[in-house]
């Protein structure tokens, strides 16, 4: 379960640096919150589908560690990225 491509583009023209970037770490969380918002609502409706719920685990982890790094190099972005998803931080 990938995202279309008019809403990933639509992710990355909002998220990136300059207009060429597609893997700045905002841009990497941002396309992985859609998919996790993607994969939450499938698994609403399947509830039983434990390889869907393991793939989403995944993306979960990858996106903490992805907002772990970018709080230690670069707090002022990590701030924007966070309040712009509605991602909750400590």
């Amino acid at each position: 379960m990938s995202l279309d491509k008019e809403h990933k583009s639509q992710i990355i023209n909002n998220f990136h640096r300059h207009d060429a970037d597609t893997g700045s770490p905002e841009v990497q969380i941002a396309i992985l919150t859609g998919r996790i918002t993607q994969l939450t609502e499938h698994l609403r409706a399947n509830r039983h589908d434990e390889s869907c719920r393991r793939g989403l685990l995944k993306l979960v982890g990858r996106r903490r560690r992805l907002l772990a790094y970018l709080r230690k190099t670069g707090y002022e972005r990590y701030l924007a990225v966070t309040e712009q998803l509605n991602l909750r931080r400590k």
